[in-house]
């Protein structure tokens, strides 16, 4: 068992989705819908927002004036929006960091998936900089504080004529036009905010941008509870003639702020820029060795997308043809996006063990592990099978069945394996029943290799697990890295009800070419 510090953060994780699962459900596991739950917290804040808007007046007393009397007065619609728009901000920042956290334990964020890692980062900086200009906006106590504090640290920077800090040094230098600049920032960084967001998932095929109803509502309901018992609090106006001593400080956007006070300038900016430079960096440090990039067989391929459709990052795509072949398309793949799930493998039609005309070739193939190699490393795990009830477990290298054992075959993602596998391993007489021990549930380690994988078992997507197939010889088992015990015990109980049921009536036991086949396979692999 791997002991390290991103194998621990993960197996915590997964301990932690674990109970949640039972209180909401995998489907709706809030730390499994982390990237969907940002998208509609900034929907909230975004809405909030306009509403508030309708009610702001700008100007040195007229700010502060405007909001005082929404929040008080009008505390029922325009006080509660104001405390879901702050509310919705800090949240907004837990989730934000706890998806990086995450990403970074499931490791998920290097070789081809650099992208996204990388793109998320400028994100972290236009969140803090919006909650930053949208308390300047409120102009009390509070803001007076962050106005003084964030002008002396940018006047450090030598970039302006003259020193930005001296408009917050008495009540008559500050004029109503810095409201309206504050207005306007407040809307240009979110709408470049929202443009970073939809880059940061171009490179990810069918990305979740909304969470389930239920967890939307239950997230929303929160908030509102929240807005109510505890209403976002609101200082005394900003008075330039003072300094502030106290102020009710909002730990999630403005911790740093304490810091910047302590601290000389030059160090915050060095750390700034390093944090920015070491997140950006970290995909490399060190780089991510992924297998090779699938490869497109086009005498096998007749362009009918499957690949296309079940990849989930976007790295193959249809072109025109270009062999000859009365075929309109062909598929390609960027080898920069591929990250040799083999999940292109598992849905392409010409994907079937069974074929016995010349080479075991199909349309898309993963060069490091090609379809006659994973023939013939099943046929050589149904040794390791023995007893009444013989199981042969296909799993994913991401959940509870990682580790190699007898009968198994471990693979980078189980919708890898096309249905026809199933059907070969059971008519074929390898083994009695065929498991298939996938990660968790709630959040596939390759995106979509779990609903993949379901659909077609359940006949909803190409290609299908045959009718034919015995249903009752087939479990499906969904588990993460801590759920062994739970593994163990459904394939025990699996392997009992097998060695109750009679024996397979189409069954079809290997000939002696194809035992050839698969151990030419096996050894041409091992030779390299």
């Amino acid at each position: 068992m791997t002991t390290g510090p991103r194998a621990l953060l993960r197996r915590g994780f997964d301990r932690a989705e674990r109970l949640l699962d039972r209180a909401f459900g995998p489907d709706w596991n809030p730390l499994a819908q982390l990237g969907p739950l940002g998208w509609f917290l900034f929907w909230i804040v975004a809405v909030t927002g306009i509403y508030l808007f309708i009610f702001f007046d700008t100007g040195v007393t007229d700010a502060y004036a405007s909001v005082a009397w929404l929040s008080r007065d009008h505390w029922w619609h325009a006080g509660v929006a104001r405390s879901l728009h702050r509310y919705a901000s800090d949240l907004m920042v837990v989730v934000m960091f706890t998806h990086l956290i995450r990403e970074w334990a499931m490791d998920r964020y290097r070789g081809s998936r650099w992208f996204s890692w990388v793109t998320g980062v400028p994100v972290i900086w236009f969140v803090y900089l919006s909650g930053i200009t949208g308390y300047w906006l409120v102009w009390d106590k509070l803001a007076q504080y962050i106005a003084t504090t964030t002008s002396e640290l940018l006047d450090t920077l030598g970039i302006f004529a003259e020193p930005i800090a001296r408009n917050f040094l008495a009540p008559d230098l500050l004029a109503s036009r810095f409201f309206t600049l504050m207005v306007f920032l407040h809307i240009a960084i979110p709408l470049l905010l929202l443009l970073l967001m939809w880059v940061h998932i171009q490179r990810i095929t069918e990305a979740r941008t909304n969470p389930p109803r239920g967890l939307a509502a239950i997230t929303l309901g929160a908030l509102v509870v929240g807005a109510l018992l505890s209403p976002a609090p609101l200082g005394a106006a900003a008075d330039l003639a003072t300094v502030p001593v106290r102020v009710d400080m909002d730990w999630f956007l403005l911790s740093l702020y304490p810091v910047i006070e302590s601290v000389p300038a030059g160090a915050i900016w060095a750390g700034v820029v390093g944090f920015t430079v070491l997140m950006i960096g970290l995909p490399w440090l060190p780089a991510r060795r992924d297998g090779a990039a699938a490869a497109v067989f086009l005498d096998h391929c007749n362009g009918c997308s499957r690949c296309v459709e079940d990849c989930p990052y976007a790295a193959i795509t249809l072109v025109p043809r270009s062999d000859g072949l009365p075929f309109t398309h062909e598929v390609e793949v960027n080898p920069a996006r591929c990250v040799a799930c083999g999940i292109c493998m598992g849905a392409c039609p010409s994907s079937t063990p069974f074929r016995r005309t010349g080479n075991l070739v199909t349309g898309i193939d993963l060069p490091d592990r090609p379809l006659a190699a994973l023939r013939a490393e099943v046929i050589r795990a149904a040794d390791g099978t023995s007893g009444p009830g013989r199981v042969l477990t296909l799993s994913c290298a991401y959940g509870a069945a990682a580790g190699d054992a007898p009968g198994r075959v471990v693979l980078p993602c189980v919708a890898m394996a096309p249905p026809s596998l199933v059907d070969f391993i059971i008519s074929r007489g390898l083994a009695d029943g065929v498991a298939v021990a996938g990660c968790a549930e709630r959040d596939c380690h390759n995106r979509l290799g779990v609903a993949w994988t379901r659909a077609r078992f359940a006949r909803e997507r190409d290609p299908y697990l045959r009718a034919r197939v015995p249903r009752e010889r087939v479990l499906t088992v969904w588990a993460g890295p801590t759920e062994t015990a739970r593994l163990d015990a459904e394939l025990a109980g699996f392997a009992e009800r097998l060695s109750s049921m009679p024996a397979y009536e189409n069954l079809r036991p290997l000939d002696p070419d194809e035992v050839a086949d698969a151990e030419a396979a096996a050894a041409e692999r091992a030779a390299g």
